[in-house]
């Protein structure tokens, strides 16, 4: 029913949400940015109210949507862990000369960071109200989150692998970032949180270091970095999150993860 309900939604939110995006756009003068992933997004956060709402007549707090989950606190955690969790990952490429700066188109830097920006924001929701939204609440109830976690986390994994460059070792890092933006749910109780963090991870590689995000490149005027060195290290084709400082950014940050999880447990015990 969550499928067939996002299906319809998204068919109406084309000719609804589609143009009022575009529009938003004009006025911005941004014509010319795609407006699917606001539409996608729209369709799926409308599939998940149908639902939780009218189908299983359960609260937002359910899938981790309710207003206490958007508390800005939650919103700054999420984003904050997911900049550094890859962030870190990419300065250690670049102090050892395995990624390099090169330069890049001429343009505006505030400009493209926009652009993308509204790019990467609905696309970073679209994929967290698929795998870890209403999915990830029902799956939970059934199996406990570990195994709820560990099944969307392998679907997570499974939707990237039509990207350009995929090779085994980036799939396995992207399931790895499933068990992370699982994980900020699992601690924060927050649907936001994950969709923050998910923002941050792809806003710092594409905005901040102009590199590609799961093998997709986007605009990098003024200056790039470029791949230097091995590619099981800088990920090759697929950009810095395919490689291995990217997979041990992404265990730091989950065992920090369940293990502020489990401190919560034992305080809420005393």
């Amino acid at each position: 029913m969550f499928v067939a309900a996002s299906v319809v939604c998204t068919m109406v939110a084309a000719s609804i949400v589609g143009p009022i995006v575009e529009g938003m756009f004009g006025v911005l003068g941004l014509r010319g940015l795609t407006t699917e992933s606001w539409i996608e997004s729209a369709g799926l956060l409308a599939g998940t109210a149908v639902s939780l709402r009218l189908i299983d007549k359960r609260p937002w707090s359910d899938v981790w949507l309710n207003a206490g989950a958007a508390r800005l606190r939650l919103l700054a955690f999420g984003f904050a862990i997911g900049g550094c969790a890859i962030a870190l990952p990419i300065l250690a490429l670049v102090s050892g000369h395995w990624l390099r700066e090169t330069s890049g188109p001429a343009g505006s830097w505030i400009g493209a960071a926009v652009r993308v920006s509204l790019f990467l924001l609905p696309a970073a929701l679209t994929e967290e109200l698929v795998t870890r939204g209403y999915v990830l609440s029902v799956l939970r109830e059934t199996w406990g989150w570990t195994w709820a976690i560990a099944a969307t986390s392998v679907v997570f994994g499974a939707m990237h692998l039509a990207n350009a460059g995929v090779t085994a070792e980036s799939i396995a890092t992207v399931t790895l970032a499933g068990f992370f933006l699982g994980g900020i749910v699992y601690v924060t109780r927050s649907l936001y949180a994950a969709w923050m963090a998910h923002f941050a991870w792809n806003w710092t590689m594409a905005v901040l270091f102009h590199t590609a995000v799961s093998g997709i490149p986007l605009d990098s005027p003024l200056y790039r970095y470029v791949d230097a060195g091995p590619a099981w290290a800088t990920g090759g084709v697929w950009g810095p999150e395919g490689g291995v400082p990217a997979g041990i950014g992404l265990i730091v940050g989950i065992a920090y993860l369940f293990g502020r999880r489990g401190r919560q447990s034992r305080r809420e015990e005393t």
